[in-house]
């Protein structure tokens, strides 16, 4: 017998039966598998950023090494050194640029594990170099795949994850970029350079195997008119005793108002481009910090400096610090709110994590594939300009002319969170939306 359409009516289906309400020990119970199951599938999708931090920063113990390498196919000189170091956010602009494509044709989940075909081949043609275009090609590899995961991971997990926790989890991508730099760090005390490279495969084989246990986005499947896939995956991700009538009606609410793309025309309307806009300012400040290029080049610096460590180690300190700090954000984000932390903390605490899950957060949902890779590639444009001129303007010019600049450019940051950056903490994906078509200035 044919089955009922999602939705249909009748004496003998009901696509949301009624149910006693649950017992408190029961609604424990409940809560608990949920936050299990959106954690796991969390996890599963943030290895990619494990692997763009280890990635990101895969240069800042290699540069040193290879600049005094006895192989003349691998030395490097300086400005080969700086092109080793910034080729990587090309490919991430690149990679930015096809999830403007694949966010909305794969879906969120699929592109993630699009990414490791090239993150696996680009850290192959690394481990196996035997000359410069070996290198920078495989920087630019992993640097697309860092690219597509950047603007496909947050969103994913911004829309299976609860309003409640959204906040804590909007900080996991982040936070696990953090932790593979650290991670490559630490190895480099203790690894050559080439089985850096090999090490670096590792997490991105066990993010495809995991995720290909968890669902697609409720949000990306009802986009599709997949309505009974998305209730099974809202399901398993709420758990199979859990209410979800109110918010798989709310969801599919949303989506059914903007069943079809963004045109052109719809750009120039506020509620489309006011979070749009807002989204892509965050993204380029947030580059503008420098974040980028003192990554990259974080043991070159210390080896300008006169710290009492090694470099190595000084760089591994900062790694952790930074984990440290991100760990504090995830835990405080749903508490203290968003533009709290973006005005008294520091990167890790505030510009790093939350300009990411802004950007999921605030994006609207008819140009939230499109919206979110172009976001992507202004971010990477923006870092391979400060990337490549940063070793030139410090052998110019000093150390201390960028980090000024850096430090100028963090005053504007907090001018336009005080006056443009929306608080969205313990609000649903179709609030923040709503709140934007109705042209308020405070997201109540």
């Amino acid at each position: 017998m044919q089955e009922p359409l999602l939705g249909a009516e009748g004496p003998d289906y009901d696509t949301f039966p009624e149910k006693p309400p649950p017992s408190p020990g029961e609604r424990t119970r409940i809560g608990a598998l949920q936050s299990k199951r959106v954690l796991l599938a969390a996890f599963a999708a943030v290895l990619g950023n494990f692997s763009f931090g280890y990635s990101l920063v895969y240069a800042s113990p290699v540069i040193p090494a290879l600049e005094h390498s006895l192989d003349p196919n691998l030395s490097l000189t300086k400005t080969q050194a700086s092109w080793f170091g910034s080729v990587f956010t090309l490919g991430a602009a690149a990679g930015g640029l096809s999830a403007m494509v694949l966010n909305d044709l794969l879906g969120r989940k699929l592109s993630i594990m699009f990414s490791a075909l090239p993150s696996v081949a680009g850290y192959a043609f690394m481990a196996g170099a035997h000359g410069l275009w070996m290198l920078l090609l495989g920087r630019m590899l992993t640097g697309f795949a860092g690219g597509l995961t950047a603007a496909c991971i947050p969103v994913y997990v911004s829309e299976i994850a609860p309003p409640g926790v959204r906040g804590a989890l909007g900080a996991t991508p982040q936070l696990m970029a953090v932790f593979g730099s650290l991670s490559l760090y630490a190895l480099g005390l203790l690894l050559p350079w080439r089985w850096l490279a090999v090490a670096g495969e590792g997490p991105v084989l066990v993010m495809i195997l995991l995720l290909s246990f968890m669902p697609n986005s409720p949000r990306f499947l009802l986009s599709r008119g997949r309505d009974s896939e998305a209730l099974q995956a809202l399901t398993w991700l709420r758990g199979a005793d859990a209410d979800i009538r109110w918010e798989f009606e709310q969801i599919q609410d949303n989506v059914r108002k903007q069943s079809s793309r963004m045109s052109w025309a719809e750009a120039r309307d506020p509620h489309m481009y006011r979070p749009i806009t807002i989204a892509l300012v965050m993204r380029f400040l947030q580059q503008l910090t420098g974040i980028t290029p003192i990554l990259v080049y974080l043991q070159s610096i210390f080896d300008s400096t006169a710290v009492l460590l090694p470099p190595k180690d000084d760089a591994a300190i900062v790694g952790a610090v930074r984990l440290l700090s991100v760990l504090i954000a995830a835990v405080t984000m749903d508490l203290a709110g968003r533009k709290a932390l973006l005005f008294v903390s520091g990167y890790a605490m505030g510009w790093g994590p939350i300009t990411w899950l802004l950007m999921a957060e605030i994006l609207p949902l008819r140009a939230r594939g499109v919206a979110s890779g172009l976001c992507v590639l202004v971010s990477w444009l923006t870092a391979f300009a400060l990337t490549k001129s940063f070793l030139p303007v410090v052998n110019a010019f000093g150390l201390q002319a960028p980090f000024f600049f850096f430090a100028a450019v963090c005053l504007v940051n907090l001018a336009f969170t005080g006056c443009c950056v929306p608080e969205t903490k313990g609000r649903s994906l179709e609030q923040i939306e709503s709140f934007f078509h109705s042209g308020r200035s405070v997201l109540h």
